[in-house]
């Protein structure tokens, strides 16, 4: 319960419509649908419905209730993440808390970079991935029809070019950097460095009191 009104003043907070971020849940429908069912047939305890070769307990409704529970906040933190902070804020941020490992040789700036690529291929992959789709259903192919084992057979002439254009646009993307001598972060200055101010303190106060009662709280069993 605790969980769902911190989510929710998260969601009030961020002014992101709530069905911008409802609409983000269906890219993740199958997964959810795995993941319940595998906790919901698979865990042992007291028998709720019995049928066929099939068991359901209630540890394994109370169980696959929870996962579900946890994926679905999961994704919408993440989301609101992403949607409320930039690439570049994220990165620098991730670096900047890192900083210390560099002393002991962590290639912090390459890591970081590394996110910021990801971050910025996954519009892309999508975009790729809805032309490849398009296409494919003009040749003749069905996503829609037939049961899971025909649906997931379907996906097989999809996931092959969109992997084949993910390589190519890696390998252009490295010759790319290659042509721009880019060498890691050694030496390198940030056009917009993070500056500090008193709001971020203010932020980090408020976190780690919140984190402090999330502990209490786990401790005490409230």
């Amino acid at each position: 319960m605790a969980s769902t009104i911190r989510l929710a003043v998260c969601v009030l907070l961020s002014r992101v419509p709530v069905g911008y971020i409802l609409r983000g849940m269906k890219t993740i429908m199958v997964l959810l649908l795995i993941t319940v069912l595998f906790n919901l047939f698979l865990t042992p305890g007291r028998t709720l419905v019995s049928f066929w070769k099939f068991t359901i307990t209630w540890e394994g409704l109370f169980f696959s209730i929870k996962m579900a529970v946890r994926l679905i906040f999961l994704i919408i933190a993440s989301t609101l993440m992403t949607l409320t902070t930039s690439p570049n804020q994220l990165t620098d941020a991730l670096e900047s808390v890192l900083g210390p490992l560099k002393k002991i040789h962590v290639p912090v700036h390459e890591i970081s970079m590394m996110m910021s690529i990801a971050l910025r291929f996954i519009p892309i992959l999508m975009e790729e991935t809805d032309k490849i789709m398009k296409a494919q259903m003009a040749r003749g192919a069905d996503f829609e029809s037939g049961n899971l084992i025909n649906k997931i057979k379907a996906m097989v002439p999809l996931l092959v070019p969109l992997f084949i254009s993910a390589f190519r646009r890696a390998n252009d993307l490295a010759m790319a950097m290659e042509a721009r001598c880019y060498h890691g972060g050694d030496g390198r200055t940030k056009m917009k460095p993070l500056i500090y101010k008193r709001r971020d303190a203010s932020a980090y106060v408020l976190l780690c009191a919140f984190l402090a009662c999330c502990i209490t709280t786990r401790v005490l069993g409230i």
